[in-house]
């Protein structure tokens, strides 16, 4: 089970390849990320996940901006999406739903023999 208060992380502490998630977030501001492969733990961007932009045509996306920033403390919703990639270890996200650079809901592709947490 998840704790109800993620442990606060920052973003220098992370590995490249949670790093380059948490950018790739910061940098689609509202979309989807589908089939997100997850090895050892990590998420593995080769094959390079399918990007889905929700694009808003009547106003500019400004992106977060923590994205300038070579370090900064990591939201709830992050830290919650990165301890479902440690509960993976390997496996697939089918789908992460973005909002505002910071993923909402995710969609957990899961095995019925493993149990689900």
């Amino acid at each position: 089970m998840l704790n109800s208060t993620p442990k606060v992380a920052r973003f220098c502490a992370l590995s490249g390849p949670r790093q380059a998630l948490v950018r790739l977030c910061q940098s689609i501001d509202y979309a989807q990320v589908e089939d997100l492969q997850v090895r050892d733990g990590e998420p593995v961007f080769d094959p390079p996940p399918t990007v889905l932009l929700d694009l808003k045509l009547d106003s500019d996306s400004s992106g977060r901006s923590e994205s300038e920033l070579a370090d900064f403390a990591l939201c709830e919703e992050v830290c919650r999406l990165l301890e479902r990639i440690d509960q993976i270890q390997n496996g697939r996200i089918r789908r992460i739903e973005v909002r505002a650079g910071i993923p909402r809901r995710v969609l957990i592709e899961a095995n019925v023999m493993e149990p689900i947490r």
